[in-house]
């Protein structure tokens, strides 16, 4: 498992605007498959939940976290992606849906993002 930090961008899918995204500094960690936002962060840019699910934590501890979708973006690379509406001690995290969807990957030895080899096939 490899773990960075990064800065990037969120945004709601439906008001994709300079003026209405966050800049959040994201812990990126290749073992959370989902990004995780604080869900005041959510509730400022309109992001509404579309359900929920259950996760369960390194320690065993089950809980349960609202989802809904939303734009993010990595050196000016736009993806859509779930995100998880961080609870109260729930770190920032951008998972690995969300830089696959944005075209990147994290190297673990360098402990940097590079852009992901594009397959079609």
């Amino acid at each position: 498992m490899g773990i960075t930090f990064a800065k990037a961008r969120v945004s709601n899918l439906q008001r994709r605007s300079e003026q209405s995204a966050l800049e959040l500094e994201f812990l990126i960690d290749t073992g959370a498959i989902y990004s995780v936002v604080p869900k005041a962060d959510l509730k400022r840019l309109g992001i509404k939940p579309c359900g929920s699910k259950e996760f369960t934590l390194a320690d065993g501890t089950e809980i349960i976290r609202k989802f809904g979708n939303a734009l993010f973006s990595f050196q000016k690379t736009p993806g859509a992606s779930p995100v998880i509406f961080g609870e109260k001690g729930d770190n920032t995290l951008l998972g690995m849906v969300s830089l696959e969807a944005l075209g990147y990957i994290l190297d673990p030895l360098r402990r940097e993002l590079r852009p992901l080899p594009m397959v079609l096939g």
